[in-house]
């Protein structure tokens, strides 16, 4: 199974939606690598505004992924009330589905705490 399929199983619209918060993290992350490669120290303005928003955003991303799941299996739970019963193994593939986005979130999350605590690290040594 590839990437893209199990993008578009997680639902369109959240992964997307933790895409675009994970890629404004990317790009806090690339504005204080190019300002920490270009000047001595990084600015007290900067430190207070881009790390705190790296992690916030990471954080963001798997919030929105538990919201998703819980959105996925609160539909999936309508659908089951509807239908009356329903298989061991259609539930399994469907917890399985509505897992794929707070895996993703999560993913978001360890890649921007990392590059958080990576770039707090670097701050603090040029400041030392």
């Amino acid at each position: 199974m590839s990437l893209l399929e199990l993008f578009y199983m997680g639902g369109i619209e959240f992964m997307s939606l933790i895409t675009l918060v994970e890629l404004i993290s990317f790009i806090c992350i690339g504005v204080v690598i190019f300002t920490l490669s270009t000047r001595k120290s990084l600015s007290g303005r900067l430190t207070k505004v881009y790390l705190p928003a790296i992690l916030f955003t990471g954080s963001l991303a798997f919030i929105l992924g538990i919201l998703g799941q819980i959105i996925g299996l609160y539909g999936a739970m309508i659908a089951i009330e509807q239908i009356g019963s329903v298989s061991q193994a259609m539930l399994a593939g469907g917890l399985k589905v509505s897992s794929i986005t707070t895996l993703y979130g999560f993913v978001c999350l360890i890649l921007s705490g990392t590059g958080w605590f990576l770039l707090r690290t670097w701050t603090i040594n040029r400041q030392a």
